[in-house]
C-alpha cells in the first residue's frame, strides 16, 4: 500500500510564484486542517504496515534531529512534523498530507555531504508549510475533496513509481487533474527558495541544493524512461538549476563539515545492504584502503556489519576501539550494547544500555534497547519503572507504548497490556485495530474500576473519531 498512497504527495508536489502567496482561509475553504491530518493518519497507517517502511530507530531519529532543525529556522514553522525512512535504493524524498515527509534510503546514500540532504528536506518542508495540497484543493471546486481522498489511495505510488502513480490517478477518470499534479512547477520553484533560506538559517552550505539538482541533471542526460525518481516527480528545468546557482554565487562561501550522525547513518545503511558477508567484506575493505572521510565511521559500519554476521568475538574488537573515543556517540553507545545482547551477555548489554542512557537520558533509540534488555533479562519491574519513565515524556511514541504492552504482558496485567498496544496502534494511524485491542482489554476484566473507566472512555474517543471519518 506504501506504493498506492504514494501518488498524492508527489502528485502534490511540483509551485512557485515570484512572492509568497496570501494562504489565509482560501487555502482551506475545501481542505481542512483535520481534513489533512485525517489523511495524513490514514497514509501513515499503511506506510507503518508496508514491508518497505524501514523501522530503525537510530536512522528515523537522525532523519527528525536533521529536519527540526530546519523546521525551526523557518518562517512558518507552527506545524508538526514527521520524518520517517523508506527502505528503497531510489534516490527520492516527498512530502504528504499531515507533515508526513518521507526519504528513501538511496537519498541519504546518494548525497554527497550533509547540506545535499538538508537541501532536499528542507524542500519537502517548505511544501509543508505553504500549504501546497490546500491550495491545490482550493483552486478546485468543491467536487474536488473527493478526488483528492481518492488520489490518497495512490499517494506512496507516485514517489516510489510514477508510472503506477499515473494509472492510480488515470483510473480517478479526472485527467485534468492529472495535469495538475505533475505541471504546477511554480511549487517547486517556491520550494526552492524556501528551502533555499533554510538552509542558510540552519548552518547548512547554501550550495548543497545547487549542487545536488545540478548533478541530477547530469546524470539524466543518460537515462531515457528510468530517469532518477526525484526528478521524475519533481519536475526540474533549467530556469530553476539557475535560479538556484545564482542564489548560491551570491552567498558568502562557508565551509560546513557533515555531522558525525549523517557519517554514522550512513555506515549503518551501508552496512545493511547485501549479505551480511558481502557487508563485512565491504566494510573491511573501506578500512584497508582508507576509502572514508570518517574513521570512526567507518569502523561503525565494520563493527554493525559484523554483528549483523553474528562474528561477536570480532564485532567486539572493533567496538572496544570505538569505546574508548570519548565522548561515545550514542549510536556507538547503542551499537556496544546491541552487540553483547545479540551475543547472550545479558549483563554487560544492560551495563552498557545504563550507561549510554545516562549519558544520553534524551535518545529515545538507547531507551527503547534498555527496556527490551531488562524484559529479556526477566527483569519486567524494572522494565515497567523504565516505560513509565519514558511515557511520561513522550506520551505519543508508539515505540514506548508497544514496549509497555509488552511489559505489561510480562507481568500479567491483561487489560493495561491490550490499552497500551491500543495506543499504539492509534498512534500508527489504525484506530480499528486499536478499538479492537482496547475492546479485547476490557473485556478482560483484571483492571481496576478507575483502568476499566479509563479504557471505556479512550474507547468512546476512538470510536466517535472513527466514525467522523467514514463520514468525510
Amino acid at each position: 500500500m506504501l506504493r498506492t498512497l504514494l501518488a498524492l504527495a508527489l502528485a502534490i508536489q511540483p509551485v512557485m510564484a515570484a512572492d509568497l502567496p496570501d494562504l489565509g482561509e482560501v487555502s482551506r475553504q475545501y481542505f481542512s486542517d483535520q481534513e489533512e491530518q485525517a489523511m495524513g493518519r490514514a497514509i501513515m497507517r499503511d506506510v507503518y504496515a508496508d514491508p518497505r517502511y524501514l523501522d530503525d530507530p537510530e536512522i528515523e531519529t537522525y532523519l527528525n534531529q536533521l529536519g527540526y532543525k530546519l523546521v525551526s529556522v523557518s518562517t512558518r514553522n507552527q506545524r508538526e512534523f514527521n520524518f520517517f525512512v523508506v527502505n528503497d535504493p531510489s534516490i527520492n524524498a516527498f512530502a504528504m498530507p499531515g507533515g508526513n515527509i518521507g526519504v528513501h534510503t538511496g537519498l541519504l546514500l546518494a548525497a554527497q555531504g550533509e547540506s545535499e540532504l538538508a537541501s532536499v528536506v528542507a524542500h519537502e518542508i517548505a511544501h509543508v508549510t505553504q500549504d501546497h495540497i490546500a491550495r491545490m484543493v482550493a483552486s478546485q471546486s468543491q467536487s474536488y475533496w473527493p478526488t483528492m481522498a481518492a488520489l490518497a489511495l495512490a499517494l506512496l505510488a507516485a514517489r516510489s513509481n510514477p508510472n503506477v502513480a499515473i494509472a492510480a490517478i488515470a483510473s480517478t477518470q479526472e485527467y485534468s487533474i492529472q495535469t495538475q499534479l505533475y505541471y504546477r512547477r511554480d511549487y517547486e520553484r517556491e520550494a526552492d527558495r524556501l528551502g533555499y533560506e533554510m538552509l542558510t538559517r540552519g548552518g547548512y552550505d547554501p550550495r548543497g541544493m545547487s549542487g545536488f539538482f545540478s548533478r541530477l541533471q547530469r546524470a539524466n542526460r543518460f537515462y531515457d524512461s528510468s530517469a532518477p525518481a526525484y526528478l521524475r516527480t519533481h519536475p526540474l528545468t533549467s530556469d530553476r538549476i539557475a535560479d538556484m546557482q545564482a542564489r548560491s554565487e551570491d552567498a558568502p562561501y562557508q565551509q560546513v563539515e557533515d555531522s558525525l550522525d549523517f557519517q554514522l547513518v550512513r555506515a549503518r545503511l551501508r552496512a545493511q545492504e547485501d549479505s551480511p558477508a558481502d557487508a563485512v567484506r565491504a566494510a573491511r575493505n573501506v578500512l584497508k584502503e582508507k576509502r572514508y572521510s570518517n574513521e570512526t565511521a567507518a569502523r561503525y559500519g565494520l563493527a554493525t556489519a559484523l554483528v549483523r554476521a553474528r562474528q561477536f568475538k570480532e564485532a567486539e574488537t572493533e567496538v572496544q576501539k570505538l569505546l574508548s573515543g570519548k565522548p561515545v556517540h550514542p549510536m556507538i553507545q547503542q551499537l556496544a550494547a546491541r552487540g553483547a545482547l545479540d551475543a547472550g551477555h545479558h549483563g554487560l548489554a544492560l551495563q552498557r544500555y545504563q550507561a549510554g542512557s545516562e549519558a544520553h537520558p534524551g535518545y529515545r533509540p538507547l531507551q527503547y534497547g534498555h527496556i527490551g534488555a531488562l524484559l529479556s533479562a526477566g527483569r519486567s519491574n524494572d522494565a515497567l519503572t523504565q516505560v513509565d519513565k519514558q511515557l511520561a515524556l513522550y506520551p505519543l511514541d508508539r515505540r514506548l507504548w508497544r514496549l509497555a504492552a509488552q511489559t505489561h504482558a510480562q507481568l500479567g496485567h491483561r487489560l493495561l497490556s491490550h490499552r497500551a498496544q491500543a495506543e499504539a496502534d492509534a498512534l500508527s494511524g489504525n484506530l480499528i485495530a486499536a478499538i479492537e485491542q482496547i475492546s479485547l482489554g476490557i473485556k478482560a476484566g483484571d483492571g481496576s474500576f478507575h483502568e476499566i473507566s479509563a479504557a471505556e472512555s479512550r474507547r468512546r474517543e476512538w470510536q466517535d473519531v472513527e466514525k467522523s471519518q467514514r463520514k468525510s
